[in-house]
């Protein structure tokens, strides 16, 4: 994980200030649309997702046959080594995050390797958020408690578009609010859901009404704030 100290970002690591911790693909960026799009463009790949699996989902336009696994590594990489400026922002989620901004610390946790936290950090910053970015790879648990330990919040929020990642996080840090957003249509009503399943506090798949239910979650705190100022 990586994510070094940035003087630009402000607030970052206050005591007691409420953290909330958001993933960046399919949360704040839109990617698997433009992953599809580059794939039929330029790399000779069919992409239909009619579950939640990439494996099932890519073929090779002349062949017809599945995109072996090491082949869909390789072309995730390279698309986000290449492409990432083909991404652009989920309705709703910069305005989002930059309110929650003003009475939280707001960091991004993605999985991407480390050598890619330079590039996502500049690729959000350009979309109109300033935030630091720890990049993981694997389940967020550890990462999301090694990010509360630095920050040691009065509470977090962890928001992702991935079930799994929910799991993790109720298994690691269970008193982190979990809340299951996936914004992308593609996706959404295919992947498994962490709400259903115990492991996030709410489902909600767009900001309109992400918003509400996290400015209800930090209601005591801007109260609060308010009557400090």
């Amino acid at each position: 994980m990586n994510a070094p100290s940035n003087a630009d970002i402000s607030a970052a690591g206050l005591p007691n200030r409420p953290l909330v911790i958001s993933d960046c693909d399919e949360v704040l960026l839109r990617m698997v649309s433009h992953f599809a799009d580059w794939l039929g463009e330029e790399q000779g790949v069919h992409f239909k997702l009619e579950g939640n699996s990439f494996a099932e989902a890519m073929r090779w336009q002349e062949s017809g046959d599945l995109v072996p696994e090491r082949d869909i590594w390789r072309l995730l990489g390279k698309f986000f080594d290449t492409e990432m400026d083909r991404q652009d922002p989920v309705d709703g989620a910069i305005p989002a995050l930059n309110r929650l901004a003003e009475h939280a610390d707001v960091v991004i946790l993605t999985n991407l390797t480390d050598d890619r936290q330079e590039s996502r950090t500049r690729q959000i910053a350009t979309a109109g958020l300033n935030a630091r970015v720890f990049t993981n790879q694997g389940p967020k648990g550890p990462a999301i408690q090694a990010i509360l330990e630095e920050y040691r919040p009065i509470k977090a929020v962890f928001i992702d578009d991935l079930a799994q990642h929910h799991r993790s996080a109720s298994d690691v840090v269970p008193h982190v609010t979990r809340l299951h957003l996936c914004a992308e249509p593609r996706l959404a009503p295919h992947i498994d859901c962490a709400h259903a399943a115990g492991h996030a506090h709410a489902r909600i798949d767009n900001w309109n009404d992400a918003l509400p239910w996290l400015l209800d979650w930090l209601d005591s705190d801007i109260q609060q704030e308010e009557l400090s100022a």
